[in-house]
């Protein structure tokens, strides 16, 4: 099923997000997780992509199982940044014949050694590049992701949601969005995007911070502005793993609601392979989503 098919319907939904393995040792139990979060029923599930693919060799077989095995519709990730043609060609054909029909274009993130180096040959710069691939070369409901503050990449936000209307114009169907922990943000930038003529439907993307571990990583890679009370909840059960999951869980759900309550009908959970989390998300909304 091609998510396109949710747009416009009023029901409330939830998607979860999954990623492969690192290592092969971890296929197992990587694979045994995303079975787990996919019998909770969600819209569907997304699983995610390397930076130039390295974590991507279970990505398609995780998407596929999903898919097959458990009726759930499938978003597979696929970046771009330093890939060839040739490769992304077959990157694509591989997706077509796992019976994939959804895919999140992604740039990716710049590998380290390739920080500093003349980008200006390569074969995909931007994720709006691989966007018009995928458009060409497939049927597919292509997807792409935005920043509810900034991208890191940009200089400010005008600029970002101009380069955001690009990658649409070239064929994005939906958005996806980086973490956030403040609601009014997201609300700021629908009403900053619609003004500028994006009109497609954007799925928020919450994460639920369930150990203090997790934080130093999560805003290091979205760069999200934290709020006193989300501050203020890390300080006090931070030193207690159990407490921190439980008020983690919490706030994340408190968001969601907050978000359905006003307009949202779709939202992303980013659920670090953690099915215990995903579950008590889905059972706290199980009267408002049913």
């Amino acid at each position: 099923m091609k998510i396109s098919k949710l747009f416009g319907q009023e029901k409330l939904t939830m998607s979860i997000e999954v990623f492969p393995p690192k290592t092969d040792t971890l296929f197992e139990s990587v694979k045994e997780a995303t079975e787990e979060i996919a019998k909770l029923k969600p819209a569907f599930m997304s699983v995610t992509y390397g930076a130039g693919g390295g974590t991507s060799k279970y990505t398609l077989e995780i998407a596929k199982n999903l898919q097959k095995t458990y009726g759930v519709p499938a978003l597979a990730h696929l970046t771009c940044v330093s890939s060839s043609k040739e490769t992304v060609v077959r990157q694509i054909a591989a997706i077509k014949k796992a019976g994939i029909e959804n895919v999140m274009a992604l740039r990716g993130d710049i590998p380290a050694e390739h920080v500093h180096e003349d980008r200006s040959h390569w074969d995909y710069r931007y994720a709006t590049d691989l966007v018009r691939d995928l458009k060409a070369m497939g049927d597919f409901c292509i997807g792409g992701a935005c920043y509810p503050e900034i991208h890191p990449d940009s200089d400010n936000q005008k600029n970002d949601i101009l380069h955001l209307k690009e990658k649409v114009d070239a064929g994005c169907e939906f958005l996806t969005t980086q973490m956030f922990f403040d609601n009014h943000l997201l609300y700021n930038f629908l009403y900053k995007i619609r003004e500028a003529g994006i009109t497609v439907p954007v799925f928020p993307g919450i994460m639920p911070i369930t150990n203090a571990n997790q934080i130093d990583r999560a805003l290091k890679l979205s760069g999200s502005y934290v709020p006193q009370r989300f501050k203020s909840l890390v300080d006090k059960f931070g030193g207690d793993p159990a407490a921190m999951k439980q008020a983690g869980i919490a706030y994340a759900t408190d968001q969601i609601i907050d978000l359905y309550a006003n307009g949202i009908r779709n939202v992303h959970l980013y659920s670090m392979n953690k099915p215990e989390v995903a579950q008590k998300i889905m059972e706290n909304l199980s009267d408002i989503l049913k």
